[in-house]
């Protein structure tokens, strides 16, 4: 799987690079959205804010079980019963207006199908999702990167921090300047956003916490290796 660009490249760009093939030699495919459609993916997306994914699932299950995965039934239910279906992904009283936000988004303008985005262009796309009340950056590249499968970058807290204690982007910068630089970084292809957002997240979760844990860290700086060293 090719990550490399049809253009030159800044030394950031080529860093980058080399974290992908350093991190998916260590810990291969990810496999992930786990989702059975492209709905499910984009109801997680949403339930997955500010949670961890084992809360949100726990939710999008919940609405599997009640057979409300689909844009249609979800409507059809007050928002105070979805909100306690979804309580486990916290905020759930916030998280069910803005769940059905997207569902007036989707049935409005795509006649509840997320086939019929298919064709659109993931840059006008994006801006019309930005638009939805609740669905803020990182959803909608979520949204667009895994249940559409369009390369739209998820830059998110872990990508930040991770390139911030590598010199790479300035601890105050934001989602916006980070995700541009990965996609600076990288050929733009769904796949390869998909596997790097998710090796990204693991290694997070392991070794890039709020207290960094460094030892054992694919990405410990290597004095031998210039593309592993502090900017």
């Amino acid at each position: 799987m090719s990550v490399r660009p049809d253009r030159g490249e800044t030394a950031p760009e080529k860093r980058i690079r080399k974290f992908y093939d350093v991190l998916f030699g260590v810990y291969g495919p990810q496999g992930w959205w786990p989702a059975s459609t492209r709905f499910e993916c984009a109801v997680g997306a949403v339930l997955a804010q500010n949670t961890s994914w084992t809360n949100a699932e726990k939710a999008v299950k919940t609405l599997g079980r009640n057979r409300l995965l689909d844009s249609k039934r979800l409507k059809s239910i007050p928002t105070g019963r979805l909100a306690e279906l979804i309580r486990p992904c916290g905020h759930h009283n916030l998280k069910a207006r803005r769940l059905l936000n997207f569902v007036d988004f989707l049935l409005d303008g795509y006649g509840g199908d997320m086939e019929n985005m298919l064709g659109e262009d993931a840059t006008a796309l994006r801006e019309k999702l930005l638009g939805v009340n609740g669905i803020g950056e990182e959803t909608a590249d979520c949204i667009l990167l895994y249940a559409l499968g369009k390369p739209s970058f998820v830059a998110d807290a872990y990508a930040r921090r991770i390139l911030a204690r590598h010199g790479m982007i300035s601890p105050s910068s934001g989602y916006r300047e980070t995700r541009e630089l990965f996609t600076r970084s990288l050929r733009p292809d769904a796949a390869v956003f998909g596997e790097f957002h998710a090796l990204i997240v693991k290694t997070g979760k392991l070794h890039c916490k709020k207290t960094a844990r460094c030892d054992g860290c694919p990405l410990s700086f290597d004095p031998h290796d210039p593309e592993l060293r502090p900017g």
